[in-house]
């Protein structure tokens, strides 16, 4: 399950809010019972129900499990000086193409981590 700022974000992105409103117009809160809204500002859009926030999870989970695989992609890739020499030497080889080393490196690892 995704995590209550993840579902407020996509709420607030739905109703064309910005994550920026968390800086000065929202508050989360955890209490013995879980997550919750304990302060909500946000001009011109209204608290959202349990509902709605639940209504969100599954765009938020994916988000959050996109982000793990971004994570995951960007230590497999590897340096990214390492990235440009092996580019370097494919386009020295006219392997500037999907034939070439870093061509192939990087779709392994896409293939390994793919996104939802």
């Amino acid at each position: 399950m995704a995590s209550l700022y993840t579902k407020v974000k996509k709420y607030l992105e739905a109703n064309s809010k910005t994550e920026s409103e968390f800086d000065t117009n929202i508050i989360l809160q955890n209490d013995s019972s879980g997550d919750y809204i304990h302060t909500w500002n946000v001009s011109g859009l209204a608290k959202p129900s349990d509902d709605q926030i639940a209504s969100y999870n599954s765009t938020a989970t994916t988000e959050e499990n996109n982000v793990g695989i971004k994570r995951t992609r960007r230590k497999a890739y590897g340096d990214i000086g390492d990235q440009l020499d092996l580019l370097y030497k494919d386009m020295l080889a006219d392997k500037g193409d999907k034939s070439g080393e870093w061509f192939k490196s990087i779709k392994a690892v896409k293939d390994a981590n793919p996104k939802e």
